[in-house]
């Protein structure tokens, strides 16, 4: 008997409208950190030894970062994560 048929789930529930705009807030985010920095697209994927469509996908939303991977664009950045957290906390952003 797996775990979805005794009523056990792997996904917490979240409203949907707020996990959605967390996400293009970390996306907006790691933008803007990169502008900031004075990257383009392709220098930062070749320091994360990426094609530069990686960083094209996760900027447009077309593919998710999982936290390892937020905090690798991070360093690549020069940005601690703290840094990165405390901006994505910030109220009203």
């Amino acid at each position: 008997m797996g775990y979805s048929q005794i009523g056990y789930s792997f996904r917490p529930q979240m409203d949907k409208t707020a996990f959605s705009a967390s996400q293009i807030r970390v996306r907006e985010l790691l933008r803007e950190f990169r502008l900031e920095v004075g990257l383009r697209q392709v220098d930062l994927a070749a320091k994360l030894d990426e094609p530069q469509s990686f960083v094209s996908k996760y900027e447009s939303g077309e593919r998710r970062l999982d936290f390892v991977e937020v905090a690798e664009v991070c360093k690549a950045l020069g940005v601690k994560l703290s840094e990165f957290v405390r901006r994505f906390e910030e109220p009203g952003t």
